[in-house]
C-alpha cells in the first residue's frame, strides 16, 4: 500500500457542517493548521466558505479577508484553498498556495489560459450540481458512473487544449451531497476508485470525513461519526486514493499506520 498524501480541512467559516465557527478567527485557524501539520498533513487546505445545501453565502471579498489573516502565519506549512471563486483563486496562487481546490471543476473557458499559466496544482472536482454549492437533489446510483466519467473526460480534454499540463490535475469525483441525497451515489464512487484511477491515470482526491451519507448509514450524529469515517478512508485508500481529505489527521495516520503494518506482516 502506498500511503497517500494527507490532506488537513481548517474551515475558516461560521457555518461548515462539522465544525462552523471554531476556527474562523486567525488565532484559532492556524493553531488548528499547524496542529494537523504536526499529527501528519501533507497540506492544510483552508475552506473560507462552506458548501453544503444550507451554506449562507459569502463574497469573494470576504474569502479573501478570512484567507489573508491566517496564511501569514502558518511557518512554511504547504496549504491549498478550497473556493471556486476565480478572485480568491487568483489570491491565494499570489500568496503561495500549492494547489486550487474547485468544486465547480474550473467550469469557465475563459480562464483556462491563465490556469495553464499557474505551477500550481489544481484539484477538479465533479459533482451533479455543476456550479455553486452542494443542492439536495435525489439521484439515480445507477447512472453515477457514466455521468463522472462524462464529465472527466470533457473537462479534462478542454483543460489539457489550453495548455494546462495533465501532471497538475487531481481528480474528486465528488461524494455526499455533491452526488445525491442518498448514500447509494457516494458507495458507487467509493467503490469504484480503482476504475476512475485505471480509466484516467490521474491522482484521485476523496474526502467522506464526517460526510452526511456515513451518518445516514450509521445512523450516527456528527459526534460519534469517527469510526465510519475512518473505515472509509482506509477503504478509499485500498483502492488507490492518492489524497485523503480529513477533518481527522491523527486518527487516519494511525489507522493507515496500523494497515500498513499488517499489510507488511501478511507477506
Amino acid at each position: 500500500m502506498v500511503r497517500p498524501r494527507l490532506v488537513g480541512i481548517v474551515n475558516i467559516t461560521r457555518d461548515s457542517f462539522s465544525d462552523g465557527g471554531r476556527y474562523l478567527s486567525s488565532g484559532e485557524a492556524i493553531a488548528h493548521a499547524r496542529a494537523l501539520s504536526a499529527a501528519g498533513a501533507d497540506v492544510v487546505e483552508f475552506g473560507p466558505a462552506s458548501s453544503h445545501p444550507d451554506a449562507e453565502k459569502v463574497s469573494p471579498a470576504e474569502e479573501i479577508e478570512r484567507l489573508a489573516g491566517v496564511i501569514d502565519g502558518l511557518d512554511g506549512i504547504p496549504w491549498g484553498v478550497d473556493s471556486y471563486h476565480p478572485q480568491t483563486q487568483r489570491f491565494a496562487v499570489a500568496r503561495g498556495a500549492t494547489y486550487l481546490n474547485d468544486i465547480q471543476g474550473f467550469p469557465d473557458p475563459c480562464r483556462y489560459d491563465e490556469l495553464a499559466g499557474l505551477s500550481c496544482q489544481l484539484v477538479v472536482m465533479h459533482s451533479v450540481q455543476r456550479l455553486g454549492p452542494a443542492t439536495k437533489v435525489r439521484t439515480d446510483p445507477r447512472s453515477t458512473w457514466s455521468c463522472i466519467e462524462e464529465f472527466f473526460d470533457d473537462r479534462i480534454a478542454a483543460l489539457e487544449a489550453a495548455g494546462v499540463e495533465r501532471d497538475r490535475l487531481i481528480l474528486d469525483p465528488g461524494l455526499g451531497y455533491f452526488l445525491g441525497s442518498t448514500p447509494e451515489p457516494s458507495l458507487t464512487v467509493l467503490g469504484n476508485l480503482s476504475r476512475l484511477k485505471a480509466r484516467y491515470g490521474l491522482p484521485i482526491l476523496i474526502s467522506p470525513s464526517r460526510k452526511s451519507f456515513l451518518r445516514t448509514l450509521t445512523g450516527t450524529d456528527l459526534a460519534g461519526i469517527g469510526p465510519a469515517t475512518l473505515a472509509a478512508e482506509l477503504h478509499a485508500v485500498d483502492q488507490g486514493a492518492d489524497y485523503i481529505r480529513t477533518h481527522d489527521v491523527a486518527a487516519l495516520a494511525d489507522g493507515l499506520a496500523v494497515f500498513a503494518a499488517l499489510t507488511r506482516a501478511a507477506r
